[in-house]
């Protein structure tokens, strides 16, 4: 007879095996269990704290830096100086540290160091920060500088939780992996003497 001739097998097909839920696995230890729980409990605390973390901070570092902006620009003020003496080196040197003198806003003439392109000639004029005592500042910060001090440390608030999260959990596992094996060791300090017994006899 063929096999395509042969009779088919009667009778109900086999049943599929069953998915035993992680729950009532008998193999699953209450470590096992704990360590589940806890891994949830911090993947949700990340999922939940870093973009919260992130924005407040940053939010809080560009307001500040806002603020500093406005008292800069409020203290600040930008005037035209002029180089006091020839500049040595040429424009490929970069700046080097030079006199200059300016007046300020009540008729007083000041003079300051500052850096001014190499080869600048004597009399050439420059624009100038000034604080309200008159002396030599840097331009105020504005608020490209703000909003980048604003994401820097909202990048780094966000680093910050994903570090705690990694030693977190790695913590934890280090921890339970060591009571594992010392739980291991008193099982099989108990069965050992019972399993060799069998080979003695």
């Amino acid at each position: 007879m063929s096999a395509q001739n042969a009779p088919h097998a009667s009778g109900p097909p086999p049943p599929r095996p069953q998915r035993v839920p992680k729950r009532a696995n008998p193999l699953r230890r209450t470590s096992d269990r704990f360590e589940s729980w806890f891994r949830g409990l911090v993947t949700l605390l990340l999922v939940l704290g870093l973009p919260a973390a992130a924005i407040s901070a940053g939010l809080a570092a560009y307001e500040a830096s806002m603020r500093t902006v406005r008292i800069q620009s409020a203290e600040r003020q930008e005037v035209t100086a002029r180089v006091t003496a020839d500049v040595k080196g040429d424009a490929a040197d970069g700046k080097r540290q030079a006199r200059v003198r300016w007046t300020s806003a009540d008729g007083v003439v000041r003079t300051g160091t500052t850096l001014v392109e190499s080869g600048t000639s004597k009399g050439a004029t420059l624009r100038v920060w000034v604080d309200r005592d008159g002396s030599l500042t840097g331009a105020p910060m504005n608020e490209l500088n703000a909003a980048t001090t604003g994401w820097f440390v909202g990048a780094m608030a966000a680093g910050g939780v994903a570090a705690v999260y990694l030693v977190a959990k790695s913590g934890m596992r280090r921890l339970l992996d060591r009571r594992r094996y010392a739980q291991w060791d008193a099982e099989w300090n108990t069965v050992e003497p019972q399993w060799s017994a069998r080979f003695r006899r």
